[in-house]
Order: C-alpha cells, then sequence, then structure tokens
C-alpha cells in the first residue's frame, strides 16, 4: 500500500515522505490516526504543503543547531499560569506553553515535540527543560513559572 505521510513516524519516515508499507498497517493503524494519506496524484500536491512546513520548521544541519542552541540559552523564558497560595499549579505547564513562552521571549520557534519535561511541572519556580535540537545538539532552557 502506497501512503503519504502527514506527520513523523518512527522508523518509516518524516511528514510528506511517500512510504510503501503493508496493507493492514496502512488500514489499521497509519490512516486511522492520522498519520498518513492514502497515495493519489491528488493527494501528491499536498506533499509540496506538507515539506514547505516541515523545511520552515527543520533544523538545517549541525551548525544550525548550535546557533538555535546558543540563542535558546541566553534566553530568560518565563511562562504565568493560575496558582494557588502555596504556589501549586492548578493544570501543569506543557511543551507547548514552553514553546509559546521561548517565542514570546524572541526565541526561534520550536516544534513542541522537541521539547522535553522531565516529569510535570506542577509548581511555581525554576525549572529546567530540555530541547532536541540535533542528534548530538541538546539545549537546556531555565523556565520560570509564576503564578497568575
Amino acid at each position: 500500500m502506497k501512503l503519504i505521510l502527514t506527520r513523523e513516524v518512527a522508523g518509516l519516515g518524516l511528514a510528506g515522505d511517500i512510504v510503501e508499507v503493508a496493507d493492514g498497517y496502512g488500514r489499521n493503524f497509519l490512516v486511522p490516526r492520522g498519520a498518513a494519506i492514502t497515495w493519489t496524484k491528488g493527494a501528491e500536491k499536498q506533499i509540496t504543503q506538507i515539506k514547505r512546513s516541515r523545511d520552515a520548521r527543520e533544523i538545517r544541519d549541525l551548525g544550525h543547531a548550535r546557533e538555535i542552541k546558543t540563542a535558546l540559552e541566553g534566553l530568560s523564558v518565563a511562562v504565568g499560569a493560575r496558582a494557588g497560595s502555596d504556589g501549586r499549579l492548578f493544570g501543569s505547564i506543557t511543551a507547548a506553553d514552553v514553546a509559546g513562552a521561548v517565542k514570546s521571549a524572541g526565541g526561534p520557534t520550536l516544534d513542541k515535540k522537541r521539547i522535553q519535561i522531565d516529569g510535570h511541572i506542577k509548581s511555581t519556580g525554576t525549572h529546567t527543560v530540555t530541547v532536541d535540537l540535533h542528534p548530538d545538539v541538546i539545549a537546556t532552557i531555565p523556565v520560570q513559572v509564576t503564578g497568575v
């Protein structure tokens, strides 16, 4: 079965790639979960849009990843969230919240899938978050969580 991936699938490919998979895997797993669409000539036109958006988020090479790492580690990232009087948050801080805070602080646009949070951020204070920029480059960002 010939499919077009709509998002990254581990061990298979990236968004916009055309892949050949077993019929059952494609029909029962990839397509129902929205990870792929069936290949047609009309759907192939969507590949250019998918690849264009992927290229905007993509880190080009090792040097580019190192540039982003130095930019990220120089930022002061703050996230505001509702908290109780004891500093405990109502909910938690997600990777999407951190990506938005990095962008608001003047940093680069990050894909939330690259942001790794150890455990859950459920209290105010300073927490450490890692960003996987490249297989060889990992940035560490201190995130200040304040109660609103």
